[in-house]
């Protein structure tokens, strides 16, 4: 049988031993397709304190063995709190509180402040079924054997979630706004799909952006100075300043983050010369994720500029076949964006408090499909017919 081991940090892994399982197609030189499960991102959160002590991320990295070889491993975290992982279940926590038990510590499956759909169970080539089966058994027994309330893979597959639902988890069922290229060669393909109104509505939005006052750039790679990633901590740290408090990342990431550069598409807007805005985006073999965005300066329509157009702009370029643009946000549908369902996997080691959360993501699972389905019907596409 497989052994299981849980690590102390995943730099204490071989990176040889951990890409193999987490971008096995990467051997021929090709990109990750999923740029935030490789070792050099996961270790730049650890060595940048972005997790680990007084986060409330312990990294607790999994790793499975046959006969010696590692053949699968799992982003594993022992968490404090809830926080950072945009998948919520701060009411599963006070609930059994309430009850009188205790929710945390957890154990999560999960890229850190990471709401991006890939792969967890990450197996060896030749080896999936018994890693990705191992990785699960392991991880329900590691909870209960440590006396943990749960174990969660958030943001997993669907492909993942079905192995899960027979091993025993509880399936969860979420949503998000992806844009997916429908063939198109140039960025007015993509307006030629949508109804005239929604065109001219891009049409001017795109405008009033470009009215800014200054010049716009995309980079990637050796393009991408150190001065681009202090621009970026700036707007990131603003934002995060507005919206929820202390950022997830440390300043301490940005200033290595030169590390992924081959990973990065920063979209820049400059004016007057200086930095003023800027969105962040990792490149997958397949897609191209939009992570973060900042500004010192507002200026109309120029958030949907950096994080939204430019992005299809450069996914059709390069032949991506989808953008995703993070969690929530009606607002991206107008923008071609529409709802995809987001797969999770829970286990709950109480019996009653597990067929209550399994009641409670029954219903919520009917609700995502019925909203999946409106918005869906509501997109900016012209209508099969032609209309419109």
């Amino acid at each position: 049988m497989p052994e299981a081991e849980l690590f102390p940090s995943v730099s204490e892994i071989p990176e040889a031993d951990w890409d193999i399982c987490a971008c096995p197609e990467t051997v021929d030189g090709a990109r990750p397709y999923d740029p935030f499960t490789t070792h050099r991102f996961l270790a730049l959160l650890e060595a940048s304190g972005s997790v680990g002590p007084g986060t409330g991320w312990q990294p607790r990295p999994l790793v499975l063995r046959d006969a010696g070889q590692v053949i699968a491993v799992a982003p594993t975290y022992v968490k404090s709190h809830s926080q950072g992982e945009y998948i919520f279940d701060h009411g599963w926590a006070e609930a059994l509180e309430r009850a009188g038990g205790r929710y945390y510590p957890k154990l999560q499956v999960a890229v850190p402040f990471t709401p991006v759909t890939g792969r967890r169970l990450l197996a060896r080539s030749g080896h999936e079924a018994a890693g990705r089966i191992g990785l699960l058994e392991a991880l329900r027994a590691l909870a209960a054997n440590s006396g943990l309330s749960s174990a969660h893979l958030t943001f997993c597959t669907a492909e993942e979630s079905d192995l899960g639902v027979a091993a025993g988890y509880l399936p969860r069922v979420t949503t998000q706004y992806h844009w997916h290229n429908r063939g198109y060669t140039r960025y007015s393909d993509f307006l030629d799909d949508l109804s005239s109104r929604k065109r001219k509505a891009l049409r001017r939005e795109r405008a009033e952006a470009q009215a800014f006052g200054g010049e716009m750039v995309a980079l990637t790679g050796a393009e991408i100075m150190p001065e681009h990633w202090a621009a970026m901590w700036d707007f990131y740290q603003h934002t995060g300043e507005r919206k929820w408090g202390r950022p997830y990342l440390s300043r301490a990431f940005f200033e290595a983050a030169m590390a992924l550069n081959r990973d990065v598409l920063l979209v820049l807007a400059r004016r007057e010369g200086r930095w003023v805005a800027g969105a962040l985006n990792f490149i997958g073999r397949e897609a191209l994720f939009g992570r973060y965005w900042g500004a010192i300066e507002v200026h109309p329509s120029l958030h949907f500029e950096l994080c939204y157009h430019q992005a299809i702009d450069w996914a059709i370029a390069h032949g991506l076949a989808r953008v995703e643009a993070g969690a929530q946000g009606e607002h991206k549908l107008a923008r071609g964006y529409l709802p995809a369902a987001v797969h999770s996997l829970h286990w709950i080691a109480d019996p009653a408090f597990r067929r209550a959360v399994a009641n409670y993501l029954a219903q919520e699972r009917e609700d995502a499909a019925h909203e999946i389905a409106e918005l869906s019907a509501q997109g900016p596409f012209r209508r099969d017919d032609g209309s419109n």
